[in-house]
Protein backbone atom coordinates (compact mmCIF):
# COMPACT_ATOMS: atom_id res chain seq x y z
CA UNK A 1 0.00 0.00 0.00
CA UNK A 2 2.97 2.38 0.39
CA UNK A 3 6.07 2.71 -1.79
CA UNK A 4 8.60 5.56 -1.60
CA UNK A 5 11.66 5.66 -3.90
CA UNK A 6 14.61 8.02 -3.96
CA UNK A 7 14.95 9.47 -7.49
CA UNK A 8 17.71 12.06 -7.38
CA UNK A 9 19.65 14.58 -5.33
CA UNK A 10 19.95 18.33 -6.01
CA UNK A 11 22.59 19.98 -3.81
CA UNK A 12 21.23 19.24 -0.27
CA UNK A 13 17.73 18.24 -1.36
CA UNK A 14 16.18 15.08 -2.72
CA UNK A 15 13.41 14.10 -5.08
CA UNK A 16 11.28 11.09 -4.16
CA UNK A 17 8.51 9.24 -5.97
CA UNK A 18 5.71 7.85 -3.82
CA UNK A 19 2.76 5.62 -4.63
CA UNK A 20 0.30 4.76 -1.89
CA UNK A 21 -3.25 4.31 -0.71
CA UNK A 22 -4.43 4.95 2.83
CA UNK A 23 -3.26 7.30 5.56
CA UNK A 24 0.28 8.34 6.46
CA UNK A 25 0.52 9.33 10.17
CA UNK A 26 0.55 12.87 11.55
CA UNK A 27 4.07 14.29 11.43
CA UNK A 28 6.24 17.34 10.81
CA UNK A 29 9.66 18.11 9.40
CA UNK A 30 11.15 20.62 11.87
CA UNK A 31 13.81 22.11 9.58
CA UNK A 32 12.66 21.30 6.03
CA UNK A 33 9.89 22.49 3.76
CA UNK A 34 8.20 19.68 1.82
CA UNK A 35 6.83 20.08 -1.70
CA UNK A 36 4.26 17.67 -3.16
CA UNK A 37 3.51 17.37 -6.88
CA UNK A 38 0.74 14.92 -7.76
CA UNK A 39 1.37 12.84 -10.87
CA UNK A 40 -1.75 10.67 -10.78
CA UNK A 41 -4.82 10.44 -8.52
CA UNK A 42 -5.86 12.67 -5.62
CA UNK A 43 -3.72 13.46 -2.59
CA UNK A 44 -5.42 14.80 0.53
CA UNK A 45 -3.25 16.75 2.97
CA UNK A 46 -4.79 17.24 6.40
CA UNK A 47 -3.76 19.92 8.91
CA UNK A 48 -4.84 20.06 12.56
CA UNK A 49 -5.55 23.81 12.39
CA UNK A 50 -6.49 24.44 8.74
CA UNK A 51 -8.79 22.97 6.10
CA UNK A 52 -7.78 19.83 4.21
CA UNK A 53 -6.18 20.44 0.82
CA UNK A 54 -7.00 18.11 -2.08
CA UNK A 55 -4.43 18.00 -4.88
CA UNK A 56 -5.14 16.47 -8.28
CA UNK A 57 -2.78 15.59 -11.11
CA UNK A 58 -0.22 18.32 -11.84
CA UNK A 59 -1.08 20.34 -8.73
CA UNK A 60 1.59 21.41 -6.23
CA UNK A 61 1.66 22.37 -2.56
CA UNK A 62 4.56 23.35 -0.32
CA UNK A 63 4.28 22.65 3.40
CA UNK A 64 6.51 24.93 5.49
CA UNK A 65 9.03 23.49 7.92
CA UNK A 66 7.46 22.61 11.27
CA UNK A 67 3.84 22.40 10.00
CA UNK A 68 2.05 19.32 11.35
CA UNK A 69 0.28 17.41 8.58
CA UNK A 70 -0.65 14.00 7.27
CA UNK A 71 -1.19 12.72 3.76
CA UNK A 72 -3.90 10.33 2.71
CA UNK A 73 -5.34 8.79 -0.43
CA UNK A 74 -8.74 7.16 -0.79
CA UNK A 75 -7.45 5.43 -3.96
CA UNK A 76 -3.93 4.95 -5.31
CA UNK A 77 -2.04 8.23 -5.71
CA UNK A 78 1.36 8.84 -7.27
CA UNK A 79 3.24 11.94 -6.22
CA UNK A 80 6.71 13.46 -6.29
CA UNK A 81 8.09 14.95 -3.09
CA UNK A 82 10.95 17.45 -2.87
CA UNK A 83 12.57 18.03 0.53
CA UNK A 84 15.88 18.47 2.30
CA UNK A 85 18.10 15.40 2.06
CA UNK A 86 17.94 13.53 5.36
CA UNK A 87 15.14 15.75 6.69
CA UNK A 88 14.05 14.76 10.18
CA UNK A 89 10.50 13.45 10.49
CA UNK A 90 8.83 13.77 13.89
CA UNK A 91 5.65 11.75 14.31
CA UNK A 92 3.08 13.37 16.58
CA UNK A 93 0.04 12.11 18.44
CA UNK A 94 -3.37 11.87 16.78
CA UNK A 95 -4.38 15.44 15.91
CA UNK A 96 -8.08 14.62 15.58
CA UNK A 97 -8.61 13.78 19.25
Amino acid sequence: PYHNSFLNQVIRHCLRLSAFEGIYPWHRHPKSDELFLVVEGQLFIDFPDAPTVCLGAHQVLTIPAGQIHRTRAEARVVNVCFEELGADTEFVSDQQG
